[in-house]
């Protein structure tokens, strides 16, 4: 993979960023992803009053992709202002495994956006529940 598909995806996850609705942390989370055929889908926190009724920015990316028929990814980029970037919770870990298992995962501190780690699904979740 290119590092132009790197830049051109952390530069839509920073976007989506800005959309964060994050009314109770502050904390602001962009994702995007990338699918086979170039496409860049993205997504942003939405955070409840009711914590656990909260979505990550990498689900929100990844519910509208797959809704919009979107089913091959290539690449996922996690933003925000955090040293060394956020890495995925458990609970996008375990639908990456199972809905972009091939996928790299990118992560950037929006405040460094060009400092990116790099890893697979398979390394941040090397034993994800399947059937």
């Amino acid at each position: 993979m290119s590092s132009r598909d790197q830049a051109r995806l952390i530069a839509a996850a920073l976007q989506a960023r800005e959309n964060a609705v994050a009314p109770y942390s502050k904390f602001q989370v962009g994702a995007a992803l990338l699918t086979s055929d170039g496409k860049i889908i993205s997504g942003a926190n939405v955070e409840s009053a009711s914590y656990g009724l909260t979505c990550c920015a990498e689900r929100v990316a990844l519910f509208k992709a797959l809704t919009e028929g979107q089913n091959n990814f290539k690449a996922v980029a996690v933003v925000a202002a955090l040293p060394k970037g956020p890495t995925p919770c458990g609970a996008c870990r375990q639908l990456l495994a199972e809905y972009a298992p091939e996928a790299l995962v990118w992560i950037a501190d929006a405040r460094r956006p060009k400092v990116v780690r790099e890893f697979t699904v398979r390394e941040l979740l090397p034993e994800a529940f399947s059937l």
